[in-house]
């Protein structure tokens, strides 16, 4: 039996979406990557989503990203590896504030966008936030792409780790997704896109944009929440994985 975590990130305020929307959604996944004021986000937002996610049974983790609120954190910055430590503990301590008023624990951290990428990538970047996400709390799983160099620190350093894949993101030959810039970075076919979730979750696959077949990891599966149809998208998603066998369930349960 296959089982994975279905992820979405949430409370990205700025005219993303709708608060409402928001807590439709979280009917549908396990997981929510909370937005900490960097990329997008204010405390209010953080606050009330924190609430919603916890109202709906589903696991808050921080979604920290670079200081880049009109590129919504989208756009790299060159930034050190202590940079990229401190930007992730302070954020990470945001959003735990939160949850101190609602005495719930955090799950996971889940870097955003630009940070994400870079990380994926950049070995002392990546080792310099799974360093951060360790001295907060050795308990706190890390989520990154699918066999990247974040996903390798978080295991070189004994973080539990999620390898995470992407429902509507097309893939290069070297398992990195395809940059935003390019016109064939989303898949817009809803089908198409959960097929090739099912295939990387029960075959460990997924097809790159040159045509070859690519081994990963799926351990969890980000949904966007901003996206246009991003409500259908969740429910169809898990709707089809659990018609194909696979449990939804968070990392942590």
């Amino acid at each position: 039996m296959f089982r994975v975590d279905l992820n979405c990130d949430l409370g990205e305020s700025f005219g993303r979406y709708k608060l409402g929307e928001q807590q439709e959604i979280l009917k549908y996944v396990t997981s929510a990557n909370i937005a900490c004021g960097f990329h997008a986000g204010d405390p209010s937002v953080m606050r009330e989503t924190v609430k919603l996610a916890i109202e709906n049974g589903v696991k808050i983790g921080a979604h920290p990203g670079l200081p880049d609120l009109n590129g919504f954190g989208r756009r790299e910055m060159k930034i050190t590896p202590q940079e990229g430590y401190d930007m992730v503990v302070y954020q990470i301590g945001a959003l735990q504030g939160f949850l101190a008023t609602f005495n719930e624990t955090m799950q996971h951290v889940k870097p955003h966008g630009a940070l994400y990428n870079m990380s994926a990538t950049d070995t002392k970047l990546a080792e310099a936030i799974a360093q951060a996400v360790y001295d907060i709390s050795p308990s706190l799983v890390l989520f990154g792409l699918a066999g990247s160099e974040l996903t390798k620190a978080g295991e070189k350093i004994g973080l539990r780790t999620a390898h995470e894949v992407f429902a509507d993101r097309t893939y290069q030959s070297d398992g990195t997704l395809t940059s935003r810039s390019q016109s064939d970075a989303l898949l817009t076919n809803q089908e198409q896109a959960v097929a090739q979730i099912v295939k990387m979750v029960t075959e460990g696959k997924v097809i790159s944009q040159q045509n070859t077949e690519v081994s990963l990891k799926a351990d969890t599966i980000c949904i966007h929440g901003d996206g246009e149809h991003a409500l259908d998208f969740a429910k169809y998603s898990k709707e089809t994985l659990e018609k194909n066998n696979i449990i939804v369930s968070a990392v942590c349960k």
